[in-house]
C-alpha cells in the first residue's frame, strides 16, 4: 500500500507517483520535474516506503531552506528519512553546522581555491592531452576525463597522494547508489564502501597523527588540531568529514562536467562564441548550473507537527526543497528551459542551495569547471556526440551515465 493512501491528512494536497530514484532516458527527468512543479505549491509523492512532500517554486524553495528550526537537517535525503550514511557537515543543524563550518570554510575559500589553481590546470592539460592524442579521436568524457580530473584535486585539497584516486572512484558509485537505492543489494554495497573509504581515511590520520602536516593548507591536519567549544574533534567525526567532503565534490563535479560538455557538443552556437571567447567561460558554468541542476531535492526533516503550504505535516515527515525545478520555474526565470547566459538574474539560481546549508564547496567547483573547459578547449575546439548513441541519466542525483564524444 502506497503512504499517500495509508494518509488521510493531506488537506487536498495533490499527489505524485513519479519515483525519481529510477535511471531515464538523457533529459527526460527535468520534463517530469516542472510538470510536477505545475501541479500546485505542494505536491505529496507516493513512489518511496515513507512518501515526501514535493516543494518546487522558486520563492517556496528559497524561504523553506532558511527555515533552520521547524525543517530540520537530521536527514538530508526525501526518498529516505532512515538513511544512516553518516554526512558531515550535513547533517548538522544551527549553532553546530556553523561552527564546524567555520573550521572548514578556509580550505574552499577563494584564496585556497587559488593555490590548487596551477595543479588544476596542469593535471586537466595532462589529460587533455592524452586524450586528444588518441588516434581513433573519440573519449567517454564521463569516464575517462571527468571522472579522473576532480578526484585527484580533491586528494590534494584534502592533503593526500593524489595517486590514490582510481581507488575512489568504483565505492564512490557505490555510495551514491545507495543514498537512492530501491533494492538491498544497493544499500549492501553502499555500506561496504563507506567502509572502505573510511578505512582509507583512518589511515591517513594515524600517519597525520604521527607525522603532523601544516593546519593552513592540510586538511586532516587541521581537523586534528582543531577544537570547538574547546573540545577537539572525535576521530569518527574527523573521518566521517573526510568521507562527506570526498564524495560530494567528486561526483557532482563529474556530473556537471557530463551536461556541460553535452550542452557545447550539441549547442555549437554556444561553443564557438566561449571558445572565441574565454572570459565567457564564468557566465556559460553559472547558467549551465541553472540550466542542468544535478541536486534535485535538497532534502529536511519536519521537527514538529506543522503545515507546509497547506499540507499538514507530522514530525518526522520528509520535505523534498526542488532545486531543480526552483531553477526551471518561470515565475522566476524568463524562458526557463532556455539556456540564455545573457539573462539579468543569472547568479539567481539555487544550484548550490541558499541560506547557511550553501554549498561548501561552489568556489572550488566554478574553479575546477572553468579550467576543466579552457584546457580542454585549447585542444579540441570542435567536437560532437557519437552518433548513434542513446543516452541515459542516473535517478536520485543526476548524471549522464556515460558522454562519448568524437571529433576529427
Amino acid at each position: 500500500m502506497r503512504p499517500s493512501q495509508q494518509r488521510t491528512d493531506l488537506g487536498g494536497c495533490p499527489v505524485a507517483h513519479t519515483d525519481y530514484r529510477l535511471d531515464r532516458p538523457a533529459f527526460e527527468t527535468y520534463e517530469l520535474l516542472n510538470a510536477e512543479r505545475e501541479l500546485g505549491p505542494a505536491v505529496w509523492n507516493d513512489s518511496t516506503e515513507h512518501g515526501f512532500l514535493m516543494v518546487s517554486r522558486y520563492d517556496d524553495v528559497t524561504a523553506l531552506l532558511r527555515e533552520h528550526d521547524t525543517l530540520v537537517n537530521d536527514c538530508v535525503n526525501a526518498f529516505d528519512p532512515t538513511m544512516t550514511t553518516p554526512l558531515l557537515p550535513n547533517s548538522l543543524n544551527p549553532p553546530e553546522h556553523n561552527k564546524l563550518r567555520r573550521v572548514l570554510n578556509p580550505f574552499f575559500s577563494p584564496a585556497a581555491v587559488k593555490r590548487l589553481q596551477p595543479l588544476a590546470r596542469q593535471r586537466a592539460r595532462e589529460l587533455v592531452a592524452s586524450i586528444a592524442a588518441r588516434p581513433d579521436k573519440s573519449v567517454d568524457l564521463g569516464v575517462d576525463f571527468a571522472m579522473i580530473y576532480p578526484t585527484e584535486l580533491f586528494l590534494a585539497l584534502l592533503g593526500l597522494p593524489v595517486e590514490d584516486g582510481e581507488m575512489f572512484l568504483p565505492h564512490v558509485e557505490a555510495i551514491f547508489g545507495g543514498f537512492f537505492a530501491s533494492t538491498p543489494e544497493e544499500i549492501e554495497a553502499s555500506g561496504k564502501a563507506v567502509e572502505a573509504i573510511m578505512a582509507y581515511f583512518a589511515e591517513a590520520v594515524e600517519e597525520r597523527q604521527k607525522n603532523p602536516g601544516d593546519p593552513e593548507t592540510d586538511l586532516v591536519s587541521r581537523l586534528l588540531s582543531v577544537t570547538i567549544d574547546d573540545q577537539p574533534l572525535e576521530r569518527e567525526q574527523v573521518l566521517t568529514i573526510c568521507m562527506t567532503l570526498m564524495v560530494a565534490g567528486l561526483d557532482t563535479t563529474r556530473s556537471a562536467l557530463g551536461y556541460l560538455f553535452h550542452h557545447l557538443a550539441t549547442h555549437p552556437e554556444d561553443r564557438k562564441r566561449v571558445v572565441a571567447d574565454p572570459g565567457l567561460w564564468p557566465k556559460f558554468i553559472e547558467e549551465a548550473i541553472r540550466l542542468y541542476s544535478l541536486i534535485i531535492q535538497d532534502g529536511r526533516m519536519v521537527a514538529e507537527d506543522r503545515e507546509v503550504l497547506g499540507c499538514p505535516m507530522n514530525k518526522g515527515d520528509m520535505v523534498w526543497l526542488g532545486l531543480a525545478q526552483a531553477n526551471r520555474d518561470p515565475r522566476k526565470f524568463a524562458d526557463p528551459d532556455t539556456f540564455d547566459m545573457d539573462r539579468e538574474n543569472l547568479n539567481h539560481h539555487l544550484g548550490f542551495g541558499a541560506g547557511v546549508h550553501r554549498c561548501i564547496g561552489m568556489h572550488l567547483a566554478r574553479a575546477e569547471l572553468v579550467i576543466a573547459l579552457e584546457a580542454w578547449h585549447e585542444v579540441i575546439p570542435d567536437y560532437r556526440l557519437t552518433e548513434g548513441v542513446e543516452l541515459t541519466e542516473r535517478g536520485g542525483q543526476l548524471r549522464l551515465q556515460s558522454l562519448p564524444l568524437e571529433w576529427d
